[in-house]
């Protein structure tokens, strides 16, 4: 009689939902047998795990909040974990997760989203604005003492999988340079049906639209700039700490609608199919936003950096070159010249779905495990 495989799921945390937290569902509903270890779980703020044997230890007791604060103690709390008992660990982890160890005969596949950004790609945009509001002194000077040996352990950690998948190829690229790791490319999922659902009958279509988490990085400001210095209405729905100075930037200007509380994604679905396209000014390591711009039949004006490369196209969007507001104004002068099909930016989008990813995955997964055992 074949032997049942024995398989472990390990993420971060679970305190919020979120583009990392849909593919450890993706994954669960793969696995649905597997336990779900992890550091911190809120299941009032995240519930699609009701169904789950999800499995926290010490690291729970400590409040949600402070999960940036503790990135040195998540890796001696994973490394430290007891897997020995099971055949196949997946990792889903832009963090820690990845410390895992395992038996020599067993499989441990790792889905990294990025290499640790606070160490890595981001860490000086965290210097110089660490998100901790008041506590901004303390989180720097702490960070700026332990990048050294965070990222030394991080980079051993790195070296635990067995095999590593990349969210994007721009990922793909940072894993050799950081961890100097190769990986393949399997795309996260994004909810392409659900999106399209929501999409509804065609509508009239006017300005633009951004939406996000406003923070520093995100960039926000130069979309903000772009659209009075073209007099182009704009709607910006988020909300996060640079809100008030996104605000006090567009000083009033009628062209821009500032939406810091919608209803949900039925809400952003329908704003989005009301504006002529989607503004992506990040580097960001995938990019679950223009995924779901491209859903509804809206292109996405986009960086020609980070994951923005593995989804925008000539057929579904305009790229910008640089992270400024001359080289946005450039792109969006260039947008408002072209004619886009609806029906071919909405089926650009079908990649990214649920199903590719589960088959892509799951079909590595498979030749890996194959690999291993040969």
């Amino acid at each position: 009689m074949k032997q049942t495989l024995k398989v472990a799921l390990v993420c971060d945390w679970l305190t919020g939902v979120g583009g990392a937290e849909r593919v450890v569902k993706a994954v669960h509903e793969m696995y649905p047998e597997a336990p779900i270890y992890t550091s911190q779980y809120r299941p009032k703020k995240i519930d699609w795990f009701d169904d789950a044997k999800v499995r926290t230890g010490w690291l729970n007791l400590f409040p949600a909040g402070l999960k940036r604060f503790i990135p040195f103690l998540r890796q001696g709390y994973f490394s430290r974990l007891d897997l020995s008992e099971y055949d196949l660990v997946i990792s889903i982890t832009g963090a820690e997760a990845k410390s895992v160890k395992t038996r020599s005969d067993a499989l441990h596949v790792s889905y990294i989203h990025a290499p640790t950004q606070y160490y890595w790609a981001l860490y000086d945009q965290y210097i110089e604005n660490p998100g901790f509001g008041l506590l901004n002194p303390v989180a720097r000077l702490g960070l700026k003492l332990l990048v050294g040996p965070l990222r030394r352990a991080d980079y051993r950690a790195a070296q635990n999988p067995d095999v590593i998948v990349a969210n994007s190829s721009y990922i793909k690229e940072e894993i050799k340079k950081c961890y100097d790791r190769d990986s393949t490319v399997v795309w996260p999922n994004v909810d392409v049906a659900g999106i399209k659902k929501l999409s509804g009958a065609k509508t009239k279509r006017d300005g633009f639209i951004i939406y996000g988490r406003q923070v520093s990085w995100k960039r926000v400001d130069i979309a903000v700039d772009a659209a009075m210095r073209l007099n182009q209405k704009l709607t910006v729905i988020g909300s996060g700490p640079e809100h008030d100075q996104l605000v006090n930037r567009a000083n009033g200007n009628e062209n821009i609608t500032f939406l810091p509380r919608y209803n949900g994604i039925s809400d952003i679905v329908q704003h989005i199919r009301a504006s002529k396209a989607f503004i992506f000014p990040s580097i960001e390591p995938f990019g679950i936003a223009p995924v779901e711009a491209l859903a509804t039949g809206t292109p996405v004006i986009a960086l020609r950096k980070g994951g923005a490369l593995d989804i925008i196209t000539d057929e579904n969007g305009v790229f910008f070159e640089e992270q400024t507001t001359e080289s946005l104004v450039r792109a969006m002068e260039e947008f408002n010249k072209r004619t886009f099909d609806e029906a071919r930016v909405m089926h650009s989008a079908e990649k990214f779905s649920e199903v590719h990813f589960k088959k892509s995955l799951k079909q590595y997964i498979e030749k890996s495990q194959h690999e291993k055992t040969r």
